[in-house]
């Protein structure tokens, strides 16, 4: 593989991690209880928020801060969030789960997940235009951006809400090809024999990680095309527009955005929630092959976070059926998409949960607020943001914290050494910051690194 390309596989924007969904307050030495500020930087999706939400005993409090790298993250975020907290009044838990792993990690969808995409959009529109001083709901507050941010914002959803034409005809931007495109530049030479590169990137890399339960027949199509789940015989032709962002190259001296999709092709979005389960019977083999897949893993994982989102729903919200709808009595009848635009207002309430976005260039700001001195008691960061942290983390630290940050095992295109290379690089930024490894042995080492803030 040519240097030029040996990041191209991830890209250059985090739509999902590169590593399993973590319970963030119970990675430290001890869990952490009562009430809880925790800090993400990059994290690209929702995966540690639902996680740690639903490990919470009903006398925590959560307040989770997020910092991301591009707001095309952060609508995408909120467009989840969104999706998530919508209550089954308005969609049944089947159904929710499938728009949701579609929106997540599809670059094409079917037309009624598009058309509850637009509403979504729509309604996200208003609360981000809207509010100003107080947010509309605590688990989507966009009240700490800046002013040119919510506009960002504003002008990302009218995109999805009516997607922009391709310059050369009337027909919406096309995925497909725009796929094709990133595979094609990703192995050059070695496309035409793209089936066997995407078969070692499987057996020899993510099998070899302890990944088997990614199945090949889901992994090459997603490869091919960037469709992840397929739950339903239906068309999956309309291009996911939440996957598509603007890059900027250089170009004869001047700088040119080009919109298009500029995220991971090579590790997949069946890290998030679909490689771990709780579920031990999911990850039974038969002849030494997994009876599950990573799809479903990754949908009994998501139906099971939301349910227990349903567990901490606040009674200021209309109150839901007394008995949950399990998979087996799901209506065969169910409409497809949700029924009805969703309000934000009408979203579900989570009790002592709170979700606030920060401007995206806040880490090397708020050391400067007294309101955040001393204050983050776990401080999670992506792969991908390493670089952002500084020996100013410490000011901004409970006594005791705990740092969490995710190594770089399944970026494929890097070889073990680069591999080293990047955790001792983790440690040497984490001591600086006055961070101390935890030593206890964990199957996670290898996944996420883990400090605590030393005593001074």
């Amino acid at each position: 593989m040519s240097a030029g390309r040996t990041f191209e596989g991830a890209g250059c924007i985090t739509w999902w991690g590169f590593s399993p969904a973590r319970d963030l307050l119970s990675t430290g030495p001890v869990r952490q209880e009562g009430g809880v500020n925790v800090l993400l930087v990059g994290s690209g999706d929702l995966r540690h928020i639902l996680k740690t939400i639903a490990s919470l005993r009903d006398t925590d409090s959560l307040h989770i801060w997020v910092i991301e790298n591009s707001m095309e993250v952060v609508a995408r975020q909120l467009l989840l969030l969104y999706l998530a907290l919508t209550p089954q009044e308005s969609v049944g838990l089947h159904e929710k789960t499938e728009v949701f792993l579609e929106v997540f990690g599809n670059s094409e969808i079917r037309s009624q997940t598009e058309e509850t995409l637009r509403r979504a959009a729509s309604q996200l529109s208003l609360s981000v235009t809207d509010t100003l001083e107080t947010a509309t709901h605590s688990c989507l507050d966009t009240t700490q951006l800046k002013y040119k941010e919510r506009d960002e914002l504003a002008r990302i959803f009218k995109l999805w809400i009516q997607p922009p034409s391709s310059s050369s005809s009337s027909a919406p931007v096309s995925i497909s090809k725009i796929w094709d495109g990133r595979v094609r530049q990703h192995l050059g030479t070695r496309y035409d024999s793209r089936k066997g590169c995407f078969d070692w990137d499987l057996s020899m890399k993510l099998h070899q990680k302890g990944c088997g339960v990614i199945n090949k027949q889901q992994y090459v199509r997603w490869r091919e095309r960037g469709v992840a789940f397929e739950m339903r015989e239906g068309s999956y032709q309309i291009t996911n527009s939440t996957l598509l962002s603007a890059r900027v190259f250089s170009h004869r001296g001047d700088k040119v955005a080009a919109r298009g999709y500029w995220g991971d092709i090579v590790s997949s979005p069946y890290l998030s929630f679909g490689i771990e389960t709780d579920d031990k019977s999911l990850l039974q083999t038969q002849n030494g092959q997994h009876i599950k897949t990573a799809q479903d893993i990754s949908f009994a994982n998501v139906q099971a976070l939301f349910q227990s989102l349903s567990c901490r729903r606040s009674s200021s919200t209309p109150p839901q059926s007394d008995r949950e709808t399990t998979d087996a009595e799901e209506p065969t009848s169910q409409p497809e998409g949700y029924r009805e635009s969703v309000s934000i207002n009408d979203l579900m309430h989570l009790n002592g949960i709170s979700v606030t976005f920060l401007p995206l260039d806040s880490l090397s700001k708020v050391p400067e607020k007294q309101k955040y001195s001393q204050f983050f008691n776990t401080i999670y960061c992506s792969a991908s943001s390493v670089h952002q942290l500084g020996p100013a983390l410490r000011q901004i630290a409970a006594p005791k914290a705990v740092l969490i940050v995710e190594l770089a095992k399944y970026l494929l295109d890097l070889t073990r050494e680069q591999e080293a290379g990047f955790a001792q690089k983790v440690v040497n930024v984490a001591g600086e910051a006055g961070f101390e490894p935890r030593h206890e042995a964990k199957s996670d080492d290898d996944v996420h690194a883990t400090f605590t803030l030393q005593e001074e």
